[in-house]
């Protein structure tokens, strides 16, 4: 089983589930990828192209290659020259990163937020603030190990 994108003008407009690219047995007519058949069946479409559900910023999720940097979804666009699905932008500061697929903020979150969930360490939940380019502190978790939860 594989995953298509259709694109019009740039933008993914639908995303299917159809036959794997690499599986040529039972292609119909004269055609020579499932790309390109798909793409007869949506009148309109200026590109048919695979996705791949386990691609997320250019990482894939099971360990194998990723394709394509995201997995598509309607509204993504595509960045032909890169290759890429890119998500819509987040926020008008953000820029996008070629190399992870993915939008980032003109300053990095702050490094005391314990993303990695280190429970000796308290968690701090930022949020980012547009208006002032910054990332503001909404609320700080400490680990209590009695119970084994954030609080």
């Amino acid at each position: 089983m594989a995953h298509y994108a259709f694109i019009k003008d740039g933008v993914v407009t639908e995303v299917i589930t159809g036959i794997d690219e690499n599986s040529k047995e039972n292609l119909p007519g004269d055609f020579d990828s499932w790309e390109e058949f798909y793409l007869t069946q949506r009148p309109g479409q200026d590109a048919c192209l695979r996705t791949s559900y386990n691609t997320y910023h250019n990482q894939h999720l099971l360990g194998g290659t990723p394709f394509r940097g995201n997995y598509a979804g309607i509204g993504f666009t595509y960045d032909s020259v890169n290759d890429l699905f890119i998500h819509p932008k987040f926020f008008d500061s953000w820029v996008f990163d070629v190399d992870s697929a993915s939008w980032k903020p003109p300053i990095d979150k702050p490094a005391d937020a314990n993303d990695e969930h280190d429970t000796s360490k308290p968690r701090k939940h930022y949020d980012w603030n547009e208006e002032t380019e910054s990332w503001d502190l909404i609320k700080t978790y400490n680990y209590n190990a009695d119970d084994e939860v954030w609080e």
